[in-house]
């Protein structure tokens, strides 16, 4: 395993709450330490082996929306990317470095706030049958990847295991309530747009994305992880053709690879060859170094 690879994480005298498919989360009383592991996930199953430094590519692409979005959104973070650790997560700096965040808690929606500008995955999927996304109907004529007029906002539920289920605004306002569904709305429209256009200059089309939202004392935060090549499709602009599927910074070469094998989709998932860890790792750090301007430091 390359030694730049975190699969797992426990630390000694703090309470881990969940280990969700990419991410651990630990109680820190009044805070909680998130920490985005190198697993890797498809067709619902981890993957038994990680992209090396993916999850220090996820941490800080958020770090990075975080800071660019605060002054209009509030968020969860404690400590910016640059801040030091707190005494008592010192001893594990090595494991913690580039991939952790200390974030105040908060109560999550229990919906997931999705916005697409363009007609792909599920969307597309249901524009052939019906000509609409999650009910909204769309004009006719669009093909696969084609920009919508306007971004739209469409919700799903939230799964435990498996998939998400798309929403109509209605059911997300049965949900959350009227008032709250009307605010995410407008803040997720709000910093796809703010996003979508930063990141176009730097040569990326994000396609749609995935916000997350949650209450702290009355206000309302975005919380989790903030367009990421894990909760958003991102697309080189250079290579943007409509008509067809695009490349993407993700785990498109993931995908591609186990649709080649006689594998039933279903644990055990398959070991990655090192070809493939190789490609999608160095996509990963593209992204990075494409938003920001930034290398990943070491």
């Amino acid at each position: 395993m390359a030694q730049d690879t975190l699969l797992q994480l426990d630390l000694a005298g703090i309470r881990k709450l969940k280990s969700g498919k990419v991410r651990e989360v630990f109680d820190l009383g009044d805070r909680l330490l998130i920490v985005a592991t190198d697993r890797i996930s498809a067709f619902d199953c981890i993957m038994p082996n990680g992209i090396p430094r993916k999850g220090e590519v996820l941490t800080q692409i958020s770090h990075f929306w975080f800071a660019q979005t605060q002054s209009f959104q509030p968020n969860h973070l404690v400590l910016s990317a640059e801040d030091p650790l707190p005494a008592e997560l010192e001893p594990y700096a090595g494991q913690l470095a580039h991939r952790s965040m200390i974030v105040r808690k908060a109560k999550p929606l229990r919906i997931e706030c999705v916005v697409r500008g363009y007609l792909a995955g599920s969307g597309w999927k249901e524009y052939r049958a019906s000509q609409t996304v999650c009910g909204i109907k769309l004009p006719p004529g669009l093909k696969e990847s084609s920009e919508l007029p306007e971004p739209i906002f469409t919700p799903a539920t939230k799964a435990e295991s498996g998939h998400d289920e798309n929403i109509s605004f209605e059911r997300a306002s049965e949900i959350v309530g009227a008032e709250t569904a009307a605010r995410v709305r407008a803040a997720s429209l709000k910093l796809y747009s703010f996003a979508r256009e930063y990141a176009r200059s730097r040569g990326i089309i994000i396609a749609d994305t995935k916000f997350e939202f949650g209450f702290q004392h009355g206000q309302l935060v975005l919380i989790d992880e903030a367009l990421t090549p894990d909760s958003s499709r991102f697309w080189p602009a250079d290579q943007f053709q409509p008509g067809r599927s695009q490349p993407s910074f993700d785990k498109q070469f993931v995908r591609d690879y186990l649709e080649t094998l006689d594998w039933n989709k279903t644990p055990p998932a398959p070991a990655l060859p090192p070809e493939i860890v190789a490609k999608t790792g160095a996509k990963y750090l593209e992204a990075y170094q494409r938003l920001t301007g930034r290398t990943l430091a070491h």
